[in-house]
């Protein structure tokens, strides 16, 4: 087991167990682009929200989520506020046999979250029999963990990609068509032909998913709905309630409620 201090390094393919749990409570935390050449990861955290980018995806882990990210998979890890960070990796050779897909999101049940704690907790060691027997536990519930779809796909047109970087950076939401059509010297209609293009959503529906997103990660940080609404200017709360209940059919005090 290894508690993390705040950027300090950690290099699992340098370490040789079979098992490996790391837990750390960070805040204001950037990965940066990596990947790991020998290790699958599970990433998850009890409290706080990870916001996750691969090559073309951005995903958002609440409290609910985990993610399970294959070898090799390049990918960033942010968050903004106190994070109890979790991870296990696991050796790729040991990790195929139960799980062959690449990179998801799955639901954390009660015990799922339970085992994920202890698995990180531990020593790490030869596996005991008692840790042997519990893995298989958390493999039938890894298998058994409905998938859940909230992720956003990025654009690969290099001028919004820079766009997107600066939104991020500066904790921001993407501006209006006409107003990113000025930025970038693109007319709107080339704007919404490339991302429904690159990512099956026009721009307008893109910039809703992102807000979608973005009010999970701060509903989560514990901020208010008016609060929420006000960041993501929206035009009142109810507004943003009605917004949210459209996309995930429940309103945020539901939302967080029933994953709770």
């Amino acid at each position: 087991m290894a508690v993390l201090k705040q950027n300090e390094e950690f290099n699992a393919d340098s370490i040789s167990e079979k098992v490996i749990g790391i837990a750390s409570d960070m805040i204001l935390h950037d990965s940066g682009f990596h990947f790991h050449k020998t290790k699958a990861q599970l990433l998850y955290a009890p409290s706080g929200c990870m916001t996750v980018t691969t090559s073309d995806k951005q995903l958002v882990l609440p409290p609910f989520r985990m993610l399970w990210i294959p070898a090799n998979e390049v990918h960033r890890v942010n968050f903004r506020n106190i994070v109890a960070y979790r991870s296990i990796y696991f050796d790729e050779s040991y990790a195929r046999k139960y799980i062959s897909t690449g990179l998801k999101v799955l639901h954390v049940n009660p015990l799922l979250k339970e085992i994920i704690e202890r698995i990180c907790f531990w020593e790490w060691s030869v596996l005991k029999n008692d840790q042997v027997h519990l893995l298989k536990v958390f493999w039938d519930e890894m298998q058994r963990a409905p998938e859940e779809k909230l992720e956003l796909k990025m654009p690969k047109d290099w001028r919004f990609k820079k766009s997107i970087e600066d939104w991020t950076q500066r904790n921001s939401i993407p501006p209006m068509l006409k107003d990113l059509a000025e930025k970038t010297g693109a007319v709107e209609k080339t704007i919404s032909r490339i991302f429904k293009k690159e990512t099956g959503l026009s721009y307008q529906d893109w910039r809703q998913q992102w807000r979608l997103q973005r009010s999970i990660e701060l509903l989560v940080e514990g901020n208010s709905i008016g609060e929420v609404s006000y960041v993501l200017d929206f035009s009142s709360d109810s507004a943003f309630i009605e917004f949210f209940k459209k996309h995930t059919g429940s309103t945020p005090l539901q939302y967080l409620m029933k994953n709770d």
